[in-house]
């Protein structure tokens, strides 16, 4: 899909646990300000390591990596961020085009005149 598909974009953070609820109330703060208003923005999700209280991860997902990355460049952005960056101890970012995706299939046989009502 490339440059012009749908892009993920992977923040591996360290949260001091004393700064946990502090970082979650900044999230709190921004997340529907991005969901809502940036442009390529489809969603994104917080997640908690299960095995290490301090590791987090923040997923998006984006129309384009040209969206993220124009997001990314902003004032707006930084701003916005400034108070989640400010409890993190550590972060990488990565950044993938999307090449594949799968979800369930509909396993219902296709055939002519199912649409018809039961009833009938």
């Amino acid at each position: 899909m490339g440059e012009s598909g749908k892009a993920r974009v992977v923040f591996l953070i360290r949260i001091p646990r004393e700064r946990t609820d502090e970082f979650l109330r900044a999230y709190d703060r921004i997340r529907y300000q991005v969901a809502e208003g940036v442009p390529g923005h489809l969603v994104d999700q917080v997640c908690r390591s299960a095995t290490d209280p301090e590791q987090w991860l923040i997923t998006s997902e984006w129309s384009s990596l040209a969206h993220f990355e124009a997001w990314e460049r902003s004032s707006d952005h930084r701003e916005l961020v400034k108070p989640m960056r400010e409890c993190m101890t550590e972060a990488r970012s990565l950044r993938f085009a999307v090449h594949e995706q799968t979800s369930a299939r509909d396993r219902t046989p296709a055939r002519a005149g199912s649409a018809e009502r039961a009833d009938e």
